[in-house]
């Protein structure tokens, strides 16, 4: 298959690209430099998403769409300026693609877009699928916004489906990176009270995830891309110090974390106990089904 990527030099889009271009498919970067000739064996196409402007020539062809493109979440303190970067590099990214795809005389039979499972909001102990509602706070209209810059894509008769994310298990990148030093020093410890759910994946999981969305006919809207058991953050902390065996004796009050990060600290104390219904009704197997699995798979 001939599959375009955006944000294929994140996290989750260097593995998806990876993982494709191993398999022999043929892969489409979208990049908003000049292209270049890469040693990989994939295209390059240019686009500048924030000026609507991308080279639908270099999209004739394609087969699937996988749009991961967006500023980090937890990149740095939510000031003013990074939300609008936060909000501005989904949505406008995501407009500009589908308007794309939907233009072309051919289009891609699919597109998997990305979200996140802070679509839903904060919910607590409740435990949330596909059909939830969408949240109130900032992340979620957010998500909302991203998801909804998809639709002309839908119009023209291409599935579309919304990869709502959970956290990625991974060392080299999203929070987890920042997790793992600490807990290697020994300086790792619970959040807040503990007891807030983290919906977590480990990055095979999440690239096998988004590889089987577009491999399957009839998965199309929300898809949430998490492990099936979601685990609070004390859990967690227990499963990092038990896999990387150190001790786990420090906490960090919920006021600190406030005072630290500001706005974004919701994210951090908040839950999410989001589960996979759609992935898992669909036939998807998990690799990595415990956090202690995907604590081992990231080290």
């Amino acid at each position: 298959m001939r599959i375009a990527v955006t944000g294929s030099s994140g996290l989750i889009g260097s593995a998806l690209v990876r993982s494709l271009l191993e398999d022999g498919h043929q892969v489409v970067r979208l990049v908003r430099r000049a292209p270049v000739v890469r040693p990989d064996g994939s295209t390059e196409v240019r686009w500048n998403p924030r000026l609507s402007q991308i080279d639908r020539g270099g999209l004739d062809g394609l087969d699937a769409a996988v749009n991961l493109a967006g500023a980090g979440i937890a990149d740095r303190r939510w000031t003013a300026a990074h939300k609008r970067d936060i909000h501005d590099s989904r949505v406008l990214g995501t407009t500009t693609l589908a308007g794309a795809l939907a233009g072309l005389a051919r289009p891609p039979k699919v597109l998997v877009s990305g979200s996140a499972v802070g679509y839903y909001g904060q919910t607590g102990s409740a435990v949330i699928d596909e059909s939830a509602p969408a949240g109130g706070d900032f992340l979620a209209r957010v998500c909302v916004e991203w998801e909804q810059a998809a639709e002309p894509a839908a119009a023209a008769g291409i599935r579309v489906a919304y990869a709502r994310t959970g956290l990625v298990v991974a060392a080299e990148g999203g929070a987890w990176q920042k997790l793992f030093p600490l807990f290697k020093l020994g300086l790792g410890g619970r959040l807040g009270n503990g007891r807030q759910y983290w919906s977590y994946i480990s990055l095979r999981d999440e690239v096998a995830a988004l590889r089987h969305i577009i491999d399957t006919a009839e998965l199309s809207g929300p898809v949430n891309l998490t492990a099936p058991v979601p685990v609070t953050n004390a859990e967690v902390t227990a499963a990092m110090g038990e896999v990387l065996h150190r001790p786990t004796l420090f906490s960090v009050p919920e006021v600190a974390l406030k005072a630290a990060l500001g706005e974004m600290a919701v994210e951090v104390v908040g839950s999410h106990r989001v589960v996979p219904g759609r992935l898992l009704d669909s036939g998807f197997r998990f690799s990595h089904s415990t956090i202690e699995q995907a604590v081992r798979a990231a080290q």
